[in-house]
């Protein structure tokens, strides 16, 4: 897979950066950051791990990025292997009792803007980018989900999550898991992968400190899911390895 191309949205720190660092034996790492000299400066560190990395300056946000980034593949590779649709926020600090983990009282607008970025941006671009992944001779598209995105799991009492509910951004991540599901059906036919990743709980500026996960561990799932043999699953939802209820 040493011919590969892979992009990496939010690719400058955190799961992004790692999962950039563990693809370096498998493709060429594009990281996308919204500071390009930050990106750069991840770059460099990929590049002296022995990578083959290069950044470009990318709002998962922002319409004319995600025509940039299509524009910068297209020309250079006439193609694109692996997308691993990693950036996203979180509505609030988590445990909290604020306003944005409660579906009654969630402020509208910041809904939208989770949604926009963690489930209309996500949609936006891999719409943009699916022409390039389809001349790949095995694409694989990765969506960082979480397992906070799990309808069975937020609904069973009991479950590790039953008590651990956040509206915003549980709902981004749960309709990502349906983006997930609906384009693994439409690509059925295709040699085209398309899973959703729960990380874990990790040790990132959105996990916090107090995270069980170290960013090495937290970081495989998506790299196992961007790496898939041709006979590996698609349309589900995994994580290090195993399956997650819906």
């Amino acid at each position: 897979m040493a011919d590969k191309v892979a992009f990496i949205t939010g690719g400058n720190r955190g799961l992004g950066f790692e999962t950039a660092l563990q693809l370096k034996d498998a493709a060429k790492v594009v990281i996308g950051a919204r500071d390009l000299a930050q990106g750069q400066k991840a770059v460099e560190k990929l590049r002296a791990a022995g990578a083959e990395a290069d950044a470009i300056a990318f709002d998962v946000t922002d319409a004319a990025s995600h025509k940039a980034a299509y524009d910068y593949f297209d020309k250079r590779y006439g193609r694109l292997d692996i997308l691993v649709n990693n950036a996203g926020i979180a509505a609030g600090p988590f445990p909290s009792t604020g306003p944005e983990h409660i579906a009654a009282e969630v402020p509208m607008d910041v809904l939208r803007k989770v949604m926009e970025t963690n489930f209309f941006a996500v949609v936006a671009l891999t719409q943009t980018l699916l022409p390039l992944i389809k001349k790949s001779p095995a694409g694989r598209i990765v969506n960082l989900s979480s397992i906070l995105g799990s309808q069975t799991l937020l609904a069973t009492p009991g479950s590790p999550i039953y008590d651990a509910k956040s509206f915003a951004y549980d709902v981004s991540k749960t309709a990502l898991n349906s983006l997930t599901i609906h384009l693994a059906y439409e690509l059925r036919d295709t040699k085209i992968k398309v899973n959703s990743a729960h990380p874990g709980w990790v040790k990132t500026e959105m996990g916090g400190p107090q995270a069980p996960m170290e960013l090495s561990q937290g970081a495989k799932t998506s790299v196992a899911l961007a790496t898939l043999p041709d006979d590996g699953p698609t349309g589900g939802y995994f994580h290090l390895g195993k399956p997650l209820p819906w």
